[in-house]
């Protein structure tokens, strides 16, 4: 991949940086600023060479129309603070008011275009309508750098269609991210547990059949692990099921068994009689769950259990928390399996944990970020790579 270095002197050339900001935000206040702070080094370094930096990005999901409450002016008020300089945001996407404040760009100083997503051609099937709005992006600037990992699993006008106008380059977020998932993937040094949680075994079916093929060990939470506990013939009372999943569990089941792949699941169950943040929490044995009751988390058995599967490997990926973290009664195996993972990274393993919920997990429990290896912030694009999908973003800036 090209880097920024491929691009020459970025000195007082125009530099259009696709970032990723899409944060969670509470009315106008930022919850969890970890995308914005990852994008500081490409963007720092651009400032401090003297490029004009002109930055797009999206946030939420507005379906083409202008929604102010998904105006990126609470991320242009945290970026100009950590950057130490204000940050224009433009008053628009790719129009009038975008082109004035561009124009006016000195050296060293940094533009925010308007939420992308505003513009139905971003996110277009049509390639027609996305190749107009790369071109009027592109007209903005001199080059581009794609520094936005958790979109480049998209093929969308400014992640993709732009880099094919515009002489293009990966910005470290991308670069890091690449390097540290292939150091995963291809030719891991094992054990090479992968854990892997959230809601729905149908959301990661490519991955751990991909897996299946690459990992020593493949550890099952969240959600998705009742599904596992169905297909081997136990009730799951009012948990989270995919029934029309288990023949495929089943499949995953006899294939890991063939290839010596090892999948742990919980021994026990923490749950609840309602899905609340206070309703009464018991742990029960995974093979023992009450009819009227909701699996939230794996128990702390299978808290020990995990840590156990983890600490001796040399190369861990998380992808998903264990239970509700949100709620404190049902955060003990999430908290487990990431304190395993500091753990390990200690003892010399190389840890990922993949963005999305499980980087949000991550922070929300406190745990310090240079506990682990890496964290991504892209969970989509972690998982697609995971996959061992194309992801459009990077292929074209091969």
């Amino acid at each position: 991949m090209k880097t920024i270095d491929d691009l020459g002197d970025p000195c007082g050339k125009r530099v259009l940086v696709r970032s990723d900001f899409n944060v969670p935000l509470d009315g106008t206040t930022i919850t969890d600023d970890g995308r914005i702070r990852a994008a500081l080094p490409t963007l720092k370094r651009l400032v401090e060479a003297g490029a004009k930096v002109i930055v797009t990005a999206h946030l939420g999901r507005p379906k083409g129309t202008v929604d102010p409450a998904f105006s990126l002016a609470p991320v242009a008020e945290r970026l100009g603070e950590l950057l130490g300089a204000p940050v224009t945001l433009a008053p628009d996407t790719i129009g009038d008011g975008a082109k004035a404040a561009a124009g006016e760009l000195g050296d060293g100083q940094v533009l925010l275009l308007e939420n992308i997503r505003f513009d139905a051609r971003e996110t277009s099937k049509d390639d027609a309508e996305r190749d107009g709005l790369a071109r009027e992006l592109a007209g903005l600037a001199d080059v581009f750098v794609s520094d936005g990992f958790g979109v480049v699993h998209r093929k969308q006008a400014s992640v993709y269609d732009v880099a094919k106008v515009l002489p293009s380059a990966v910005g470290s977020l991308v670069q890091t991210e690449v390097e540290a998932l292939r150091r995963a993937t291809v030719e891991p040094e094992r054990p090479y547990v992968v854990v892997l949680g959230g809601s729905k075994v149908s959301d990661k079916l490519g991955v751990i059949a991909n897996l299946l093929t690459k990992a020593d060990r493949l550890l099952i939470g969240g959600g998705m692990v009742f599904t596992f506990l169905a297909a081997q013939g136990y009730r799951v009372g009012n948990s989270l099921l995919e029934e029309d999943q288990i023949d495929t569990v089943k499949g995953y089941l006899a294939t890991a068994a063939d290839r010596g792949v090892q999948i742990v699941l919980p021994t026990d169950i923490v749950v609840a009689p309602e899905f609340k943040a206070d309703s009464p929490a018991t742990v029960v044995a995974a093979d023992d769950m009450p009819a009227d009751q909701i699996g939230l988390d794996i128990g702390p058995k299978a808290g020990d259990q995990f840590r156990a599967a983890i600490l001796d490997a040399k190369t861990v990926v998380w992808n998903g928390p264990m239970g509700v973290f949100e709620f404190d009664a049902f955060a003990g195996g999430t908290k487990a399996v990431a304190q395993a993972l500091v753990d390990a990274t200690s003892r010399g393993a190389f840890t990922i944990v993949g963005g999305g919920d499980s980087a949000a997990a991550v922070r929300t429990l406190g745990f310090d970020e240079d506990g682990f290896s890496h964290i991504s912030t892209g969970g989509g694009a972690s998982l697609e790579f995971l996959e061992g999908k194309t992801l459009p973003g990077i292929d074209v800036l091969n």
